[in-house]
């Protein structure tokens, strides 16, 4: 158990900032993908897409402040997807 604690006692003093992003990030998508899976039979996608993009937006912050390229490469394609699907279920497109 020791080390799990230390990695995160690490993660928090390498970068505070980039870790509020992070943390912020986890709490948004995970509220997401829970109201996705509680509702999977018929999820509203105008309350999944937002709390997905937020989510997006502070791991991109993170990932930046960290020099992370590829997850801060990755994050922003789902910042795209997420505005694109939010249109779509929108009815915007």
């Amino acid at each position: 158990m020791n080390p799990v604690i230390e990695f995160w006692k690490s993660s928090y003093r390498s970068d505070r900032v980039a870790f509020a992003y992070e943390l912020l990030s986890f709490i948004f998508t995970v509220a997401a993908s829970a109201s996705l899976a509680l509702t999977a039979d018929a999820p509203d996608m105008r309350i999944v897409y937002p709390g997905f993009f937020i989510g997006s937006v502070f791991g991109v912050l993170g990932y930046y402040r960290r020099k992370l390229a590829w997850p801060m490469m990755l994050t922003g394609w789902f910042i795209f997807v997420n505005v694109l699907g939010f249109g779509v279920a929108m009815r915007w497109w």
